[in-house]
């Protein structure tokens, strides 16, 4: 099922699939830049085209890209597309089944682990890409008090002002736009623990 695009995930093999480093990144490149090839998938993420087609088996197979046959010049060329947007799951829709909740808790943790590593990877920019840059990347955190509800309306509110930013009209002003990561999470806790 998908919601504005954002595919609810309730198969753990989905979310065993989608956690290997490879696949996450493949399924990047496919969001960032649009149908690919598996050559030109293999050169963005610097891997060999065998290795790249496989795993790009294993998330055809799950449901999270398909092909796009309309791109190819020619019967042997296959080009592929994500299915979604956007991915969305919770442990808890795992519950219950003890491996699944396993599976869930690890694509969990393996997806705050991506995300914090694109935050490393911008840290370990070269001098010219800071340069270019400058002061613009950015990070913040609260410490918010609210309900469950409150916290589901600035979850909506977040990812309202990101997709409007997402999906506006690019200018055609000449301006040099480059990918940018953003993410964000909205957890409780305890100051000080």
């Amino acid at each position: 099922m998908t919601i504005d695009g954002v595919r609810k995930v309730d198969d753990p093999r989905v979310l065993a699939a989608l956690s290997h480093s490879l696949r996450r990144r493949l399924m990047d490149v496919l969001k960032v830049d649009g149908p690919a090839t598996a050559s030109a998938l293999a050169t963005a993420t610097d891997q060999a085209v065998g290795n790249v087609s496989h795993h790009l088996k294993v998330l055809r197979e799950c449901g999270l890209i398909e092909e796009a046959p309309e791109l190819a010049r020619d019967r042997r060329e296959r080009w592929w597309r994500l299915v979604s947007r956007g991915l969305r799951w919770t442990t808890s829709d795992f519950r219950d089944d003890p491996a699944a909740e396993a599976v869930a808790e690890a694509a969990q943790s393996m997806n705050l682990d991506y995300h914090v590593s694109r935050v490393r990877a911008w840290y370990a920019a070269d001098d010219e890409e800071r340069a270019h840059w400058g002061q613009t990347p950015f990070s913040g955190d609260q410490w918010l008090r609210l309900t469950p509800g409150e916290l589901a309306e600035l979850e909506a509110d977040l990812l309202e002002l990101i997709d409007r930013w997402r999906t506006r009209e690019i200018p055609d002003d000449g301006a040099e736009r480059r990918p940018v990561y953003v993410f964000s999470y909205g957890v409780p806790g305890r100051p000080g623990r």
